[in-house]
């Protein structure tokens, strides 16, 4: 199985001089062809009102997160009746003193049609964690806030 996305950028129609003065916008159009304004991070001389690498990032841990938690939970006959994440990244330096994402930490709230036992929940979210495709492909520390 494999996944593909198109990026695109162009450059404005003026020389660029500063080495901070070109558009960092650019397209994302994903393989079922929904699109994505891009940028870096405002941090980054990038354009706040697009999405940057480090949210995209992010919002694939989250959204790997709970369909891997959604398939558990439906596996188990545990009915949701809604699923909420307010999730945020940290970036800090490597041993190499590289920039990186070095810290996620995933804030689930989940609601379900019956009661279930905390101790299920947290099993529910370590499950998820160890067979999330993303999570597997990341090595920074995710932490859970379980609410």
């Amino acid at each position: 199985m494999s996944f593909n996305i198109n990026l695109s950028w162009h450059t404005s129609a003026e020389p660029v001089v500063e080495p901070q003065s070109f558009c960092r916008d650019h397209q994302i159009t994903f393989g079922s062809g929904q699109q994505v304004q891009g940028s870096s991070a405002p941090e980054y001389s990038g354009n706040a009102v697009h999405v940057n690498p480090e949210e995209s990032l992010l919002a694939a841990l989250s959204s790997c997160h709970m369909l891997t938690f959604l398939t558990i939970a439906h596996l188990k006959r545990l009915p949701i009746i809604s699923y909420q994440d307010k999730a945020y990244a940290e970036l800090g330096k490597n041993a190499a003193g590289k920039i990186f994402v070095s810290k996620i930490v995933l804030s689930p709230m989940v609601e379900f049609a019956t009661e279930v036992d905390q101790d299920v929940i947290a099993k529910i979210h370590e499950k998820s964690h160890s067979n999330c495709f993303i999570a597997n492909s990341l090595s920074p520390e995710t932490i859970f806030e379980i609410k």
